[in-house]
């Protein structure tokens, strides 16, 4: 059953450098009739911390986003790396604390964007875009742990006018891996290499992503190559497929 009223957790990234992904993503869900609340208070899932380490720094971040999401919705997710931080990662960050009961309730709210429109409305849109051929990038935490890359590629899959190509590195990660690229830049840089090489030579068009991280990582090393190949968000992408506006 539709909800009537959702959340949407828009990520530091989204927030900061990518609002227009964001604003697309809403534009969607309002399009398919719901009405979606963006808590102006909240800020970022304490996934960087948690992964450096810092488990007191990433639970103090993350209590703070509690009370935003207060009510019984579900809590979409634009990033699978996000998602799959509050999602599996909040109950044991939360574990023993007074609060654990509300984080672990938030968590089991917890969708991520492509999976709430394939799994949980079913979406079948009217494609009103050319013929295209597109390359999808799925990052790590959105492949092995949320398991979206398949909800990405159906959705896809279900727009008359797309082909989706099949890139080499298809299952690897792209380098960025929040921090992981500020402490090892050489290895990640490496990373990003081969990746933005698979993508630009896969026949495709443009790439598609549905994490805010991979874009920004995987665009600044296309940037600096030169030429026009580019990667969208998925939401943005299939906003314009559709005829939406945000």
């Amino acid at each position: 059953m539709k909800p009537a009223n959702v959340y949407l957790f828009g990520t530091c990234l989204l927030d900061l450098f990518l609002p227009q992904a964001g604003v697309d993503a809403i534009a969607l869900l309002e399009g398919l009739g719901l009405r979606v609340h963006f808590p102006q208070q909240q800020s970022c899932c304490g996934q960087p911390a948690y992964t450096s380490g810092h488990p007191a720094e990433a639970l103090a971040v993350a209590r703070a986003q509690l009370d935003c999401f207060a009510e019984d919705w579900p809590i979409v997710v634009p990033s699978g790396s996000c998602g799959g931080m509050i999602k599996y990662h909040w109950p044991k960050l939360f574990a023993g604390q007074p609060d654990e009961a509300r984080a672990c309730a938030a968590a089991a709210r917890v969708v991520e964007f492509s999976d709430f429109l394939l799994n949980h409305l079913d979406w079948r849109p009217q494609d009103q875009g050319p013929k295209v051929k597109v390359a999808v990038h799925t990052s790590c935490s959105a492949r092995r742990e949320m398991n979206v890359h398949l909800s990405s590629w159906a959705l896809l899959e279900r727009l008359a006018n797309v082909e989706r190509v099949v890139h080499d590195h298809e299952s690897e990660c792209c380098g960025f891996g929040g921090t992981f690229s500020i402490k090892h830049p050489d290895i990640a840089g490496a990373m990003v290499t081969d990746k933005a090489a698979a993508l630009r030579d896969s026949g495709a068009v443009e790439f598609i992503t549905a994490d805010g991280g991979c874009l920004l990582n995987i665009n600044g090393k296309l940037a600096k190559e030169g030429g026009a190949f580019r990667g969208r968000h998925l939401a943005s992408f299939l906003l314009e497929r559709v005829g939406g506006k945000a």
